[in-house]
C-alpha cells in the first residue's frame, strides 16, 4: 500500500533574515534563547555555510508575533551594530510530508519542477528525510499550492 503524500498549509507567516552575523554558535543560541523569552515560536530554520568568520541566518515566526521580535532585533542591533534583520510578512508555508521520500528518488524533484512551473516566489525551503518546507509569497501561494497538488496527484 503506497500512502498518499499529506500537504498542509499555513498562513501569515513572516521570514526574518539577519545577514552577517558572527559565526558563533554561543551568540547563535543566544539569540534563539532571547526570542524564545520573548514568547515567540520559531518555525522554518536555515543557516548559510561562513563566508570568513560571518553566516547568515533565516528563521519564520507567525505574523502576529513580529511586533516582539522587531523589539528584539532592535536591542540586538543596540549591541551588535552590523546586525540588521530582513523581515518579509504575509508568506504561506506549503509543507509535503511523503515518507517515500527516504527512499524514492525524484519526489523534491516533482515538487520543484511543480512550483517552478507556477512561477512561484519562493523565500525559504528547508527539507527533512520525509518532508519539503517551502515559505512562498501570498501572490504566489494559489498557483504554487495547486501546481504541487497537481504533480503529486499524478
Amino acid at each position: 500500500m503506497t500512502l498518499k503524500p499529506e500537504i498542509t498549509v499555513r498562513d501569515n507567516i513572516t521570514l526574518i533574515t539577519m545577514v552577517d552575523i558572527p559565526s558563533d554558535i554561543g551568540l547563535f543560541s543566544n539569540i534563539f534563547d532571547k526570542i524564545a523569552n520573548y514568547g515567540i515560536s520559531i518555525d522554518m530554520i536555515s543557516v548559510t555555510p561562513p563566508q570568513g568568520d560571518l553566516i547568515s541566518v533565516s528563521f519564520t515566526i507567525d505574523d502576529d508575533d513580529l511586533g516582539r521580535l522587531l523589539e528584539f532585533t532592535a536591542d540586538l542591533h543596540n549591541k551588535h551594530n552590523d546586525v540588521k534583520p530582513i523581515v518579509s510578512s504575509g508568506n504561506s508555508k506549503i509543507t509535503i510530508e511523503d515518507p517515500a521520500m527516504e527512499t524514492e528518488p525524484g519526489v523534491a524533484a516533482k515538487v520543484f519542477k511543480a512550483a517552478a512551473s507556477a512561477n512561484a516566489d519562493i523565500r525559504i525551503i528547508t527539507t527533512s528525510e520525509t518532508q519539503i518546507s517551502m515559505l512562498v509569497t501570498e501572490a504566489a501561494f494559489d498557483g504554487t499550492y495547486q501546481a504541487i497538488l497537481n504533480a503529486l496527484a499524478q
